[in-house]
């Protein structure tokens, strides 16, 4: 066994094994992969392992259709066989939400070129003779769907690596992972220990235990899972050809041919938790006892669409563990606080997804980022605050709604609380609906005398539509009070605080007191990887303000560029809270509460000054991501409610009140604004997002190199406004764009309803040459092509006038 390695992955699952093979087929072949047991233990030997390529998410379906064409190149280099059937799979849908949702997910097929297309009844009948498709409105089908052998793809994974030069070494257990002074890692076994400069945890069941070792705690929880299978089907014998697997997912079921029988599984309400303190280490290929039970009501549905599995014995029955998330996704990317810890943990449809995840994995480690934006996978999307109940709450939630939409804006209530501000037991009698954001409640939206007192879900337009758009109009055409405390924020002091910053972002830092700046943070890529303001609130003193689900994501970036001596970074996120202030009457209501000068030659645009408001000792930023007239007010935790109650009682004569981010959203994108992650990514170049302008090539900053190497570019795609013809639905996201005949030209990244405009609106990233302003597209919303024109300017104040109250052009702040 290797004494020194580039990578030691520990896990001999299909995710290890996978990532083993990419880290070797990317050109580091010092890498070994440590087991346990045997390969395939835990999770993998047992699954299901059935393989489709469409997801909600467009880059999971991007990284599932990578894998699915993986195997068969897997089979041909390696020569082991992955046991690869691909006899397609049907989608049905028996509801109008379902419908949506799979016409929604045909649409990005076709952007992306996947093959996922509708069928009609006759055409299913023949793919599927079994199938009574009575009360079906909708069916898609994916001809390249099917399963694979478990015990095939994960040896296949392994034979590819030793043959790159990885060592894989059963039954070595991991006893420790020990980081050393200079980052590096010295992983212990029985049988030697191993230097390396990176760990990559990928456990599965044991993922928790291996964390551990590192001082981590992960935010994952088994549940037991069953499947069965039938004895052997006459009908499927005298067939004589594999049948499609079929997803009835309002069934609550899954269902492919196994052998000559059928393999049927489910997720069912009464879920059960297992070792919830801990995987056992003695475990490996056990099972648990049957109980199907608890699966019957799953099963009844798969018999009355499925006759012939009522009529058939039952072969075996398979019921073992999985590990979960709290939002079923995987656990992904590199440890922010821990140099050299990779972890990808808590894969559900591991066969669907190794590939891909594979692929991103040994980018990120070698390469330093994937080339896919995964922030909704990234494990840095959970903090401290993702507590073991959250964690058990949120997972029993999710497994007993496998199956169960996600919608647009949906909040799911489970585990919820778990932080909360001061003003939230105010907010709530006020009528606030929350929303979650890293593990805070922020208000979405309020609602009023005689509106609804909860929200509803799905893709078209829902009951929450007109208490936000009332709120938009009294802020365009009053003022409104958003609670922004969910705003990430930094304080950076010392003699090397201006340094530091110049040196970690792409615009330079305001030279003079109370000048505010907004600047780009830069990829490893040369992408967008965050926007921010900073502020300069004293000679050795700065603000930084940011996205707030980001905050985590973003130590990993912070943390590159070292403190010089004498100099502080600290968050404060926790510690402040804040509002903003924004619409025409905004100066007139902020003038009743405080003595400062707010007038355009005092208090400019993107100027900032340490006020007393209402007697409480506030930070404010002339700035609003409404694109109106407002300031930022940011203050003490304690001090929230009553700078709160005081805007509130001060906006009254003017006919102002609460604002929720719904709201927010419409505002901003009415203004043209994007936001990080939805609208910037590391995907994305800044010259294709518009930010450009902001980087200062003659300094250095974080991954100039990189961005050097792009900047000459010409962008690939750009990001632009489109006003859309929408009845009843808005653009949410994701949403492809293709030209008037049907060529596919972009996606949407941000959308919605401009209610002081009267336009359902979109941004959207197009190819460029093939759509420039004037020109009609088609956005596919629910799937279907919509009218829209890409415009030149935002419909809302397009000079910028009423962001800094003048009444002539001026050339805009940097």
């Amino acid at each position: 066994m290797r004494s020194h390695a580039q990578a030691v992955v520990i896990g001999g699952g299909l995710v290890g094994c996978s990532i083993l093979y990419h880290l070797a087929k990317l050109g580091w072949t010092e890498v070994v992969l440590l087991e346990r047991s045997e390969l395939t233990s835990g999770s993998t030997w047992h699954a299901a392992a059935n393989i489709h390529g469409l997801h909600d998410v467009t880059n999971i379906s991007r990284l599932q259709h990578y894998t699915m064409t993986l195997y068969k190149e897997l089979e041909a280099e390696t020569g082991q066989g992955c046991g690869i059937f691909q006899p397609g799979s049907l989608y049905l849908a028996q509801t109008e939400a379902r419908e949506h949702q799979l016409r929604i997910q045909a649409a990005k097929a076709k952007r992306y070129r996947m093959n996922f297309y509708e069928v009609d009844r006759a055409e299913a009948e023949k793919l599927h003779p079994l199938v009574d498709f009575d009360g079906i409105r909708c069916i898609m089908y994916e001809p390249d769907g099917g399963n694979v052998d478990p015990s095939g793809v994960t040896n296949a994974y392994a034979v590819g690596a030793r043959q790159r030069g990885a060592e894989i070494h059963r039954f070595t257990p991991v006893t420790g992972t020990e980081q050393q002074p200079d980052g590096t890692w010295i992983v212990r076994t029985e049988k030697g220990d191993i230097a390396t400069p990176w760990v990559i945890n990928a456990a599965g069941l044991w993922a928790r235990e291996v964390a551990k070792m590192a001082g981590l705690d992960l935010p994952l929880i088994p549940t037991e899972h069953q499947y069965f299978v039938t004895e052997t089907i006459q009908e499927i014998a005298d067939l004589g050809r594999r049948l499609p697997s079929v997803a009835d997912r309002d069934g609550e079921y899954y269902l492919r041919q196994e052998g000559l029988g059928l393999l049927v599984g489910a997720y069912e309400k009464q879920m059960k938790f297992w070792a919830e303190d801990g995987t056992p280490q003695g475990f490996g290929h056990e099972l648990f006892a049957d109980d199907l039970e608890r699966i019957e009501p799953n099963m009844m549905r798969a018999i009355d669409r499925v006759p012939a599995v009522g009529n058939a014995g039952i072969k075996r029955v398979i019921n073992g563990p999985m590990i979960w998330s709290p939002d079923s996704s995987a656990l992904f990317g590199t440890i922010p606080e821990l140099k050299g810890y990779f972890c990808c943990n808590g894969i559900i449809p591991g066969f669907s997804q190794s590939g891909g995840l594979g692929k991103l994995a040994a980018e990120w480690i070698v390469e330093g980022e994937p080339t896919l934006d995964m922030f909704g996978w990234d494990l840095a999307r959970y903090g401290h605050w993702a507590t073991k109940a959250f964690t058990k709450a949120r997972v029993e939630d999710q497994y007993s709604h496998r199956f169960k939409i996600h919608f647009p804006n949906e909040e799911r209530e489970a585990g919820r609380p778990v932080r909360t501000r001061p003003a939230y037991a105010m907010q709530k009698k006020m009528g606030a609906i929350f929303g979650l954001n890293y593990g805070w409640e922020h208000p979405l939206w309020f609602s009023a005398k005689d509106e609804p007192d909860h929200e509803t879900y799905g893709f078209t337009r829902q009951n929450w539509w007109a208490p936000v758009g009332r709120e938009a109009i009294m802020l365009r055409e009053k003022a409104g009070i958003i609670d922004i405390s969910n705003f990430a924020k930094y304080s950076v002091k010392g003699p090397g605080a201006e340094d530091w910053l110049n040196a970690l972002f792409a615009n330079r830092m305001p030279t003079k007191i109370g000048r505010s700046c907004l600047t780009p943070l830069i990829g490893v890529r040369g992408g967008i990887a965050g926007d921010f303001t900073v502020t300069r609130l004293g000679e050795e003193e700065f603000l930084i303000v940011g996205s707030g689900m980001a905050e985590r994501f973003h130590q990993r970036f912070f943390r590159a560029i070292p403190l010089p001596e004498g100099t502080t970074f600290e968050s404060r996120t926790e510690a402040m809270c804040g509002f903003n202030v924004a619409g025409p009457k905004s100066r007139d209501l902020l003038a009743r509460l405080t003595n400062a000068d707010l007038s355009n030659d005092a208090f400019p645009f993107m100027r900032s000054q340490r006020i007393t408001v209402a007697g409480i000792d506030c930070v404010a930023i002339r700035v609003s991501f409404t694109g109106d007239l407002g300031w930022e007010l940011h203050c003490a935790a304690d001090a929230q409610v009553a700078l709160y109650e005081a805007l509130l009682d001060a906006g009254r004569a003017f006919g102002a009140g609460p604002v929720g981010s719904r709201a927010l959203m419409s505002l901003r994108v009415e203004k043209g604004y994007g936001s990080w992650g939805r609208d910037y990514s590391p995907e994305y170049w800044p010259q294709e997002s518009g930010l450009d302008r902001l980087i200062k090539a003659d300094k250095e900053f974080l991954n100039k190199d990189a961005w050097q190497a792009i900047a000459d570019n010409a962008p690939r795609e750009i990001m632009s406004l489109l006003e859309i013809d929408a009845v009843d639905s808005d653009a949410s996201g994701a949403e492809p764009v293709f030209l008037t005949d049907g060529t596919p030209a972009g996606q949407v990244s941000s959308g919605a309803y401009g209610y002081s405009v009267g336009k359902s609106l979109a941004i959207a990233y197009l190819k460029a040459g093939m759509a420039k302003p004037g020109d009609t597209v088609h956005v596919a919303i629910l799937g279907r092509p919509h009218t829209a024109r890409v415009l030149a300017r935002p419909p809302f104040d397009p000079e910028g006038l009423r962001l800094r109250d003048l009444e002539t052009t001026t050339e805009p702040a940097e």
